[in-house]
């Protein structure tokens, strides 16, 4: 099974400007495709912004809104699969958002859509509703791929969770503000190693109202090593997830094997 060529887009785009913000992904995904990549991954909320307040509201649409169409048109003209946050409205219970994430095919077909089940800050809890499905997988280029929204990632509860229904690679658009640089610099490798499992993690970069987004998306490999990182400013990294390099690592390190599941039960 040949590598996944997989492309983090590292950008905070332009703050409630979504048609700025997909002529942005365009372009990624462009070059992005032009390097080689099957996958395109962008941040958190990137189609609308994150600190754009009341406008949350207004911006927000359905998973298979107009912009969810714009995307789907992206992935279809440069023949790669797209991953991308923006807000959600639910078309069932009036005045409800959810921070989603979701994941169409080279074919522009959908394949996954997530819901930030662990929200940050009062920020987010002021305009969210949380998730309630942990876990959401697709197939793409023979992997399982799962989907998570950053401070997600942070619990080690939610990530096991992935590795035990056999993900292989966890996407996750993120927003990762300044001081929380342990997060992809030292958690990631960590949780990539102990599950066994590939992260790509994309995040938004430099101000952006009250927050300062840090940058330093990653794509850690299942031994604890990043396969690509980028800095703190705009940027575009690509990284292989390799299923032959995975399954070794597998047999190495039989954590998932090892567990012990009836000495947990406290956990839960």
């Amino acid at each position: 099974m040949p590598a996944l060529r997989t492309a983090l887009l590292q950008s905070s785009g332009e703050l409630g400007d979504v048609a700025a913000n997909l002529k942005i992904l365009d372009g990624a995904a462009g070059r992005a495709a032009a390097a080689g990549a099957d996958l395109l991954l962008a941040p958190e909320l990137f189609l609308t912004g994150y600190a754009i307040g009341a406008d949350m509201a207004r911006l927000a649409e359905p998973a298979d809104g107009p912009s969810a169409r714009a995307v789907a048109a992206v992935a279809v003209r440069h023949g790669l699969a797209v991953g991308y946050g923006y807000p959600e409205r639910d078309t069932e219970r009036h005045g409800v958002l959810y921070n989603a994430a979701r994941l169409v095919g080279a074919d522009g077909e959908p394949l996954a859509d997530y819901r930030k089940t662990h929200l940050f800050g009062g920020f987010e809890t002021t305009w969210f509703t949380p998730g309630d499905r942990p876990v959401v997988q697709a197939e793409l280029g023979g992997l399982t791929v799962g989907m998570m929204i950053c401070y997600d990632v942070e619990f080690p509860e939610n990530v096991r969770a992935h590795a035990l229904a056999g993900t292989d690679l966890l996407l996750v658009p993120t927003a990762l503000m300044h001081p929380a640089e342990i997060v992809p610099l030292s958690v990631l490798p960590v949780r990539a190693f102990e599950n066994q499992l590939y992260i790509a993690y994309a995040n938004r970069t430099g101000p952006e109202g009250d927050f300062e987004f840090v940058g330093l998306s990653t794509l850690v490999g299942p031994d604890g090593t990043a396969r690509a990182r980028a800095g703190r400013g705009e940027d575009l990294v690509l990284g292989d997830v390799d299923p032959a390099f995975l399954a070794a690592s597998r047999e190495e390190n039989p954590y998932l094997r090892d567990r012990r599941p009836g000495l947990y039960g406290s956990l839960v």
